[in-house]
């Protein structure tokens, strides 16, 4: 993973983190408690600029008229087991890519990386995996799905008994701190923080790929 590709992950990860809640996300009950708390699964997602690849003919410039092969990343779905003390999530998804020469048959592989992060911006763990797609003779269009997996520490994930407390606690319409956000303490939100992690899935770019995404 290039490290202009690590820094778009980083800046994508507001975004991802709006784009993956899921039922189990910390909930608050009218500003007077914590009617649920997140699962240890990460959220999963594709950050920014990562979800599509455009390859260029060798020799070319990058030119509408120089394009190669298109791909892109979606159906994205995910699966975790959080019973044990590494909580196992798998997300899948589905490649859809076009070219613009269909003489012959060609196949394309393009690699992609699988990124864990924790607490939107520290790199856990990273790998890059491989998927091919087979363009059969005249065909314009190929399709084919890879698997992305990783493990997180089910310790780190889950909030210490403390805050769990703190922001579970039911507040009556009385009380001084009754429409005070739990939330809204800073020790609160960074234990909240340091618990969540994240499976990033994108295309591992290049620095000219990742700049002409971000640039079109």
């Amino acid at each position: 993973m290039t490290r202009s590709v690590r820094l778009a992950l980083i800046l994508a990860t507001a975004a991802t983190l709006s784009a993956c809640a899921k039922q189990g996300d910390i909930v608050v009950d009218q500003g007077v408690g914590i009617t649920a708390l997140r699962s240890k699964c990460p959220a999963v997602g594709i950050p920014d600029y990562t979800g599509d690849i455009t390859m260029f003919r060798s020799g070319g410039q990058q030119l509408a008229t120089d394009i190669d092969v298109t791909a892109a990343i979606t159906n994205l779905r995910s699966s975790c087991n959080e019973t044990g003390e590494r909580v196992y999530s798998v997300a899948d998804f589905d490649v859809y890519a076009r070219r613009t020469d269909t003489r012959g048959a060609r196949s394309v592989e393009l690699p992609y990386f699988v990124t864990v992060l924790r607490g939107g911006s520290a790199v856990v763990s990273k790998e890059v995996g491989r998927v091919t797609l087979a363009f059969a003779d005249g065909a314009e269009r190929a399709q084919a799905t890879a698997q992305a997996a990783a493990y997180v520490n089910a310790t780190e994930a889950s909030l210490p008994q403390d805050i769990r407390e703190q922001i579970t606690r039911r507040r009556e319409a009385g009380d001084q701190d009754a429409a005070i956000d739990p939330l809204a303490d800073p020790a609160v939100r960074a234990a909240v923080q340091r618990a969540t992690f994240e499976l990033l899935v994108g295309f591992n770019l290049t620095q000219q790929q990742l700049a002409y995404n971000v640039a079109r």
